[in-house]
């Protein structure tokens, strides 16, 4: 079964209750076996979990081998993506996205979305350590927290899944707002041209699940605050 296909599998699972009653009668070996392999830790050396398509890493096509560092450039093509970690953050970087890590050896300190969309978990920070999620319209501090983003030309979208973000308009940096939130709960366009003279404004929830959140907390060896199952805590789906 390829990637789309358990995806549409495991949104339809998911939609018609089938997942609770698998969970509540011990059947998690054949969930596992449907969505593919059960992630786990990466190890130190790994940066890469899954790649499709065209994915280029500082200039050079990736493959599973391939190190990521916490300045590369990672750029994804039409029908390709890319899940990996870089120290204790973990990424997916999705179709037609350009993104610039900031950073020196493993650890992050910001990130650049050029353009395209990206799931992100990021470890906690030790005092005096910040990390920024720059897009075509917004800064987004971060601290311990899983976001979704999108970066277009027009707008930026930020969906802070669980933890607390400051979003500041690049447009116009006096317009901002400290979100926080256990479940998907603000998310916010940040718009380059204000509706009724603001640039912040609520969004709904899109275009990625909790399951992808577990998957990327898995393989920086943790465990996500939500999950699609209450109380199903290991072995994790497969993405």
């Amino acid at each position: 079964m390829n990637n789309q296909t358990r995806r549409l599998f495991l949104n339809s699972v998911y939609r018609s209750g089938l997942a609770i009653a698998i969970a509540r009668f011990g059947l998690i070996s054949p969930m596992a076996q449907v969505f593919g392999d059960v992630p786990k830790e990466l190890g130190s050396d790994e940066s890469i979990f899954e790649l499709q398509g065209e994915v280029m890493v500082d200039g050079q096509r990736a493959k599973m081998s391939t190190v990521i560092k916490a300045d590369s450039l990672i750029e994804t093509g039409s029908n390709s993506f890319i899940i990996f970690r870089v120290g204790k953050d973990a990424h997916i970087l999705r179709e037609n996205s350009h993104m610039q890590l900031e950073g020196a050896n493993a650890l992050e300190a910001g990130l650049h979305l050029i353009t395209g969309k990206l799931l992100s978990v990021f470890g906690k920070r030790d005092e005096g350590e910040t990390h920024n999620l720059r897009t075509s319209t917004a800064t987004i501090g971060i601290r311990g927290t899983g976001v979704y983003a999108e970066s277009d030309s027009d707008k930026s979208y930020l969906c802070t899944c669980y933890g607390s973000t400051k979003i500041q308009s690049s447009i116009e940096p006096s317009q901002s707002e400290i979100v926080t939130t256990t479940h998907h709960d603000s998310p916010r366009f940040i718009l380059k041209d204000p509706q009724q003279g603001q640039l912040i404004i609520p969004a709904p929830v899109f275009n990625h699940t909790d399951e992808e959140l577990a998957l990327i907390e898995a393989i920086v060896g943790r465990e996500s605050p939500i999950s699609a199952i209450q109380g199903y805590k290991r072995p994790r789906r497969g993405y």
